[in-house]
Formats: C-alpha cells, sequence, structure tokens
C-alpha cells in the first residue's frame, strides 16, 4: 500500500511529478509544486485529456485565451482537453500544493 502523503519532498524544487499508474489508456500521477510557475511564454499543450484535483494546497491555472486563471484548492478539480493549453500561474510557496492528474485518450 501506498500514500499520497508519503515521501514529499523538501521545497529546494519547483515541481516534481511520480506516475502512480500507468496502462495502455490511462496514466495517473501525483504532482508536487513549492510556489511553482510555468515558465514564461510556456504552455503544456498535452496530447491527451487531463483530470486534475488539488489535494493540498492552493494553485492559479490560466488557460489560453481567458484573462483570470482559474483558481484550486483542496477538493476542486477540473477536466483539460487535449491540447487545450494552459500553464501554471501559481501554487501556494508556504506548504505543498499535491494535484492528483489523471491523463486519458477518449474512446474511440
Amino acid at each position: 500500500m501506498n500514500n499520497l502523503f508519503d515521501k514529499i519532498p523538501d521545497t529546494s524544487f519547483a515541481e516534481l511529478s511520480d506516475t502512480l499508474v500507468e496502462t495502455t489508456s490511462v496514466r495517473i500521477e501525483r504532482i508536487v509544486s513549492f510556489n511553482h510557475v510555468s515558465p514564461k511564454d510556456f504552455w503544456y499543450d498535452q496530447e491527451q485529456n487531463e483530470w486534475v484535483v488539488v489535494i493540498q494546497g492552493r494553485a492559479k491555472i490560466l488557460f489560453a485565451g481567458e484573462n483570470v486563471p482559474l483558481e484550486m484548492g483542496p477538493g476542486d478539480f477540473v477536466n483539460i482537453p487535449a491540447h487545450q493549453r494552459h500553464r501554471i500561474e501559481w501554487t501556494t510557496p508556504d506548504e505543498p500544493t499535491i494535484w492528483l492528474a489523471v491523463f486519458y485518450s477518449k474512446r474511440k
């Protein structure tokens, strides 16, 4: 058995991702962020859909074409369609922000 809160690294890095489960159709990751901001002019543009939930901490995600970032806290989740460009604008600086991300493809 494992626990999402085990082995949280120290605050000397901005973001860390661990793959928890991976099959041909789905990948589940635990993402831990400390005061993380996506690099200037960087956008995630992923091949798969991503369903993501904040487990601990807070975050702001900006979607391309939007002016105001989506603010997320514990329990908040969002489904991000494949190729929906997005970036991390902010995560809490005083505690780790722990995300659970499920990447999946649409059924054919």
